[in-house]
């Protein structure tokens, strides 16, 4: 769960993405010394003092007249509209500008936390520089160098300071799902269907489903919450800016949800976009269960639910735990079995198995099938202990990490999953050093 949004905005060329990377401890963003050149917003995560967070870095904002300015513009807008916190840069090294001036003006209007960060003073002779800043309006300017370091981590502490409390979400119990997949696959027409009732626009125009839409609904007694995503589009193939954002709110929905209903296309079949779609999930650890949808429009002579399994498994091998269920949002064919489904993997997802019948398991397919030596070593696997749940997590206790080989880490995973019912979930083994 993410405990807060931090968007960072400026004008361009005063070190958003050099501050952006820096938190992230990686270079993510394209740096350059050219103004404007960060003109896609990034998003990433990382934490301090306990707290998740996702950073948003933006394009500069540009006044009217220069290149980009309208699309950098609306980046910024939605990316201000998103967060709890904004992190306005300026520059050191160039003083106050108009500009500043005017985008003080623009945040003013949010009525949300702002932090001005004074970059580029790397150093302390240059501390008193950054008083002149206090014309912004804002509190005490925070004298930072991304380049170097300085003041990042005082600036991180006053993100955290000024996050805004957060209370229960509205939807705190219920079982919340997403439903993905690429641009005009169905899915606002499954919502419908799922629904029984119009509850969303419902078009054949791609990306009509901009924002992630929450919908709050009860069934046998049991409150779920379904999050319609805009369609996500591989990072090559986005077009408009306000796509660009809808893949973060999918991201957004995607954290949230409890279970991710992946959404194929039974006309169009499987498009190599759709690999990069679902894996955001299965990175996220999220129970996925894999939609055929627009199965009434497919010849059922053709293509057979077995050649569908067969050829969906082949395509996305590291998906062998997701189910795959055949339906028609049009129609509402077998729309009913979702639900079920939709259970069936939360619950395994939540599963916690007793640690001796855990290492009975483990061993017993140690005795079926030994561990292979490798260079005159031989794998001891000496302990496993479940540690997490959603997605199960175990840690298994060896002599050696290097003898663990993908393989046989595969072959353990399988045998956790014929002895205990984990369909619908990823299950994940990490592997430790007896003593480490």
């Amino acid at each position: 769960m993410i405990d807060g949004v931090v968007a960072i905005v400026g004008r361009p060329n005063v070190g958003k993405s050099s501050l952006f990377n820096r938190i992230m401890g990686e270079r993510l963003s394209i740096v350059h010394d050219e103004a404007g050149v960060t003109r896609d917003r990034l998003y990433g995560k990382a934490t301090w003092l306990t707290k998740d967070l996702r950073f948003i870095d933006t394009g500069g904002i540009q006044i009217e007249g220069q290149a980009f300015a309208d699309e950098i513009q609306m980046q910024v807008d939605i990316a201000i509209d998103e967060a709890d916190v904004i992190v306005f840069v300026v520059s050191g090294m160039e003083g106050l500008t108009n500009d500043d001036q005017h985008i003080a003006r623009l945040l003013r209007e949010t009525n949300k936390p702002v932090i001005v960060a004074v970059n580029k003073v790397d150093d302390i002779q240059f501390q008193a520089d950054i008083y002149e800043f206090y014309a912004l309006g804002y509190d005490e300017p925070m004298a930072v160098s991304s380049l170097h370091g300085i003041g990042v981590g005082d600036l991180l502490d006053t993100i955290i300071r000024k996050l805004p409390e957060k209370g229960l979400t509205m939807y705190e119990d219920e079982l919340k799902f997403s439903i993905i997949g690429r641009p005009n696959v169905g899915k606002s027409s499954l919502v419908n269907a799922m629904l029984n009732q119009e509850r969303v626009i419902v078009s054949n125009i791609e990306g009509t489903t901009r924002d992630a839409v929450d919908t709050p609904f009860r069934f046998h007694d049991k409150d779920y919450v379904v999050i319609d995503t805009a369609g996500i589009r591989k990072r090559g193939k986005v077009y408009e800016d306000v796509e660009k954002y809808s893949v973060l709110r999918a991201m957004s929905a995607i954290e949230r949800s409890d279970v991710v209903l992946f959404v194929l296309d039974g006309e169009q079949g499987i498009r190599a976009q759709d690999k990069h779609v679902v894996g955001f999930a299965h990175d996220a650890g999220k129970p996925i269960i894999i939609v055929y949808n627009k199965w009434d429009t497919v010849d059922k002579e053709e293509t057979l639910m077995d050649d569908v399994r067969k050829q969906v498994a082949g395509e996305f091998l590291y998906l062998s735990y997701a189910p795959i269920a055949f339906v028609s949002a049009l129609t509402k064919k077998r729309v009913h079995t979702l639900l079920p489904l939709i259970d069936q993997a939360y619950e395994n997802s939540k599963r916690r198995i007793g640690t001796s019948v855990l290492n009975e398991v483990i061993q017993d397919a140690i005795r079926l099938t030994p561990p292979p030596s490798h260079h005159g070593k031989r794998l001891k696997i000496l302990y496993t202990s479940q540690v997490a749940t959603a997605p199960p997590t175990f840690v298994v206790f060896v002599n050696d990490p290097e003898l663990l080989h993908f393989s046989y880490k595969r072959y353990l995973e399988n045998a956790l999953r014929r002895a205990f019912n984990f369909d619908g979930t990823p299950i994940r083994i990490l592997v430790r050093k007896r003593g480490a």
